[in-house]
């Protein structure tokens, strides 16, 4: 069986995108969960991959360490499970911009980083941010009017692409940005994915505060909001 190494499910967003993708479209894996806090997060993580950071698929003694190359993996090995869309131009499209989360958007991931359990409205919003959201529902928008005509997602069915997209909503929904009815449509699809729901408990069970990926709440006011 397939494991997957994360991180701490309320702030790694990195490893929310292979296990919902994994856990979606119902592809058996084996978790296993490291923490941020643990003083040997890097030795045990060095243990699954050769840049000691999560997400990692371990497929027997064979490591996939990259998010995207995780995607990719699956869908060689996978191919009927739907990992990216049938339609040849869908896919190209889907592929794009999951490339395009993959390696933009730094003044949303920086000012708004993914902090599942935590509620801050208003909060690290920003006009950089702003460009960035507003890039978000045009690359949206876009994708949707041409390929999602048969479902709520991207390409109209879950894929690989909206999984790369579902830390998107998780800040979105924790700094309670406003935003256009088919936009919030999309991300209020993505929130409502059972695997995202799983997620979205056991992220708000863990009741371990990261300092770094904390940069508006103290730990005593984090305390509080788990109270």
């Amino acid at each position: 069986m397939l494991q997957l190494v994360i991180g701490n499910k309320n702030y790694s967003s990195w490893s929310l995108r292979p296990w919902v993708l994994l856990r979606t479209l119902d592809i058996p894996f084996t978790e296993i969960r490291l923490s941020f806090n643990d003083p040997d997060f890097k030795l045990q993580a060095h243990q699954y991959s050769p840049t000691a950071k999560v997400p990692v698929l371990v497929d027997h003694d064979f490591a996939v360490w990259d998010s995207l190359a995780i995607a990719e993996y699956l869908a060689e090995h996978f191919p009927d499970a739907g990992i990216w869309p049938a339609d040849p131009q869908a896919r190209a499209m889907a592929r794009c911009l999951a490339a395009e989360m993959h390696s933009s958007f730094s003044a949303l991931r920086q000012a708004m980083p993914m902090n599942v359990e935590a509620s801050l409205p208003g909060i690290g919003m920003n006009d950089a941010v702003a460009k960035d959201l507003a890039r978000l529902v045009e690359a949206w928008r876009d994708c949707r009017s041409r390929f999602g005509s048969d479902g709520p997602f991207l390409c109209g069915h879950f894929s690989a692409v909206d999984a790369f997209f579902a830390p998107v909503a998780f800040r979105l929904r924790t700094h309670a940005v406003t935003l256009p009815d088919d936009a919030a449509a999309y991300v209020d699809a993505l929130l409502a994915l059972p695997a995202m729901q799983e997620w979205h408990n056991e992220a708000c069970a863990e009741q371990d505060f990261v300092s770094c990926d904390e940069p508006y709440r103290s730990a005593d006011e984090a305390a509080a909001a788990w109270a």
